[in-house]
């Protein structure tokens, strides 16, 4: 998965160049005739739309009506049992952790990795361990903003190894995304690029 995320990330250029090259190889006269006739409409269309322009806001927006702010927690006295449990119902493979009556505040974040690393390779019961004994603490939370580009979020996460990242702003936290979230968006922006520069070829706009 890594590896696939890497690939999208340093050939995402490549992938671009790859169609520009292909119109500078044009016949030049054609390519005056094509660049006369589209060059103001296709230069406000690429400035307004821009590649590689996807924020973090998107993806909550595409993820529901619901999605921003309605993501999942536990507290830090909860059970990994319980945690675990209520990721498992949901479908999840992360959680927010708070402080007992303090939902605002965040105090970490639990994931499937936590459990596995911190619980069952160490034999530890997971029905008598508290989340906070496990957690990815606040200070070392890797998060992004509602402003932060996509592939800047998915260098963020493949750097440190992660699959999910709290989105938090001045008010604090409105939602999380996990790596699905951020490839999807990645492809779909390579998708969108590629059928407009095909476009700009074609002398489609």
């Amino acid at each position: 998965m890594q590896g696939g995320i890497r690939s999208i990330y340093s050939h995402g250029s490549v992938f671009k160049n790859a169609v520009l090259q292909h119109v500078r190889l044009v016949n030049p006269a054609t390519r005056s005739l094509l660049f006369a006739r589209h060059e103001s409409a296709q230069a406000a269309s690429i400035d307004e739309q821009g590649f590689e322009s996807t924020i973090i806001s998107d993806i909550l927006k595409t993820k529901g009506k619901n999605a921003d702010g309605s993501w999942l927690w536990c507290t830090t006295d909860d059970s990994v049992y319980d945690a675990v449990k209520s990721m498992t119902q949901h479908n999840v493979g992360a959680l927010v952790v708070v402080k007992p009556g303090e939902q605002e505040s965040i105090a970490g974040i639990i994931t499937e990795r936590d459990y596995l690393r911190k619980i069952i390779v160490q034999g530890r019961s997971s029905k008598s361990t508290k989340v906070g004994d496990i957690m990815t603490e606040e200070n070392k939370l890797i998060t992004v903003t509602p402003d932060t580009k996509v592939l800047k979020a998915m260098q963020l996460m493949t750097d440190n190894r992660i699959r999910h990242i709290p989105v938090i702003n001045d008010s604090g936290m409105i939602g999380m995304v996990s790596i699905g979230d951020v490839v999807r968006a990645v492809v779909s922006e390579h998708r969108e690029e590629l059928n407009r520069l095909n476009a700009f070829i074609r002398g489609g706009y």
